[in-house]
């Protein structure tokens, strides 16, 4: 029993870890835009983002984590190989996140835990334990894998399309206006920074939680999957303080790396990208706030002056997306290795 409690907190500790380093990335996205642009000041912009991620996942409810948290099953195996599933897919993610991050690039944390997690459960308990949702694509239903990977994989998609008929429409609307109009834009980005920081706490923030509920379960602390509501504090907060103390490298290249950022551009990032979020929320899919904010940030150039875009910066960033899931497959899988050896 001491040896499952001592599992248990040691896996707490490295999900609030995991959030942290997510907040090098995904909340750091949220702000470049604003900063960038000088419209906020960047304590400002982490403040308004770090207490709606904290208000949403209160709000919203956990619908996310639920289907994160269900696709490998681990209700019907030992504690020791549950413990080491979600273990080695914790490792995996914040293997993947830090290295990225070191390189100034932003990855996906969804995707790096998502990818975690197959590899772990693929090497664990075999592909039968594994909820692919295939079987449910011919009844048109998303479910298990097949419902995480396609709100990873789309939303970036949709988050350039949005991003670029929001801008498409605030140059046509506004095109007649002259300078004077910033103000508006400058109040504006308040609520849309608000907004996007309430769509990434009811979204992205779950994925800590899902695994501290997969957890609970494999070391039998609970009979089904559920999270406590410490957990969802737990998790907002380890985000916020990885926003605050580890994401301005993140903030130089979204923010200052890809185009000249102004007022028009981060309102319509902040707007765009909370759409997708808000949309794939609604339906349980995850998506990564990374990967649509700056899908969104290049909509929104290439709606204004694609040549002005630095696409050879754009293709790195983009570069690293495709590597992330296999990448973090193998990690989950040899990190699961490893821990059964010993």
């Amino acid at each position: 029993m001491e040896d499952v409690n001592i599992a248990l907190i040691l896996v707490i500790a490295a999900v609030a870890l995991y959030d942290f380093t997510n907040g090098f990335h995904d909340a750091a996205d949220m702000v470049a835009a604003a900063i960038a642009s000088r419209a906020m000041r960047p304590g400002v912009a982490i403040g308004i983002v770090s207490i709606f991620t904290l208000i949403a996942p209160f709000t919203i409810g956990l619908a996310v984590a639920d289907t994160v948290g269900t696709f490998v099953d681990i209700s019907q195996v030992s504690s020791q190989t549950g413990e080491a599933v979600v273990i080695a897919a914790l490792l995996a993610a914040i293997s993947y996140n830090l290295f990225t991050w070191l390189l100034g690039y932003p990855s996906s944390s969804s995707n790096s835990l998502a990818g975690g997690l197959v590899g772990a459960g693929l090497y664990a308990v075999g592909k039968e334990h594994i909820n692919w949702g295939v079987g449910a694509l011919f009844d048109f239903e998303l479910q298990g894998v097949m419902k995480v990977f396609t709100g990873l994989l789309v939303s970036p998609l949709f988050g350039f399309i949005i991003g670029f008929l929001v801008m498409k429409f605030f140059i046509h609307v506004f095109r007649h206006f002259s300078r004077r109009i910033r103000p508006l834009f400058v109040i504006t980005q308040y609520f849309s920074i608000a907004w996007l920081g309430f769509s990434h706490g009811a979204n992205d923030a779950q994925k800590g939680m899902a695994i501290i509920g997969m957890m609970l379960l494999a070391s039998g602390t609970t009979q089904t999957f559920s999270i406590p509501h410490w957990a969802v504090l737990l998790c907002a907060s380890s985000i916020t303080l990885g926003t605050m103390f580890g994401g301005w490298r993140i903030i130089k290249t979204l923010g200052f790396g890809l185009y000249r950022l102004r007022t028009i551009h981060a309102v319509a990032n902040q707007l765009g990208s909370a759409l997708v979020n808000s949309i794939a929320t609604s339906i349980g899919a995850p998506t990564s706030t990374t990967q649509v904010v700056t899908a969104t940030l290049l909509g929104n150039g290439s709606a204004e002056k694609p040549q002005h875009v630095k696409w050879k910066t754009a293709a790195g960033i983009t570069a690293g997306w495709w590597l992330n899931i296999p990448v973090s497959m193998l990690l989950g899988g040899g990190y699961c290795f490893l821990y059964l050896g010993i």
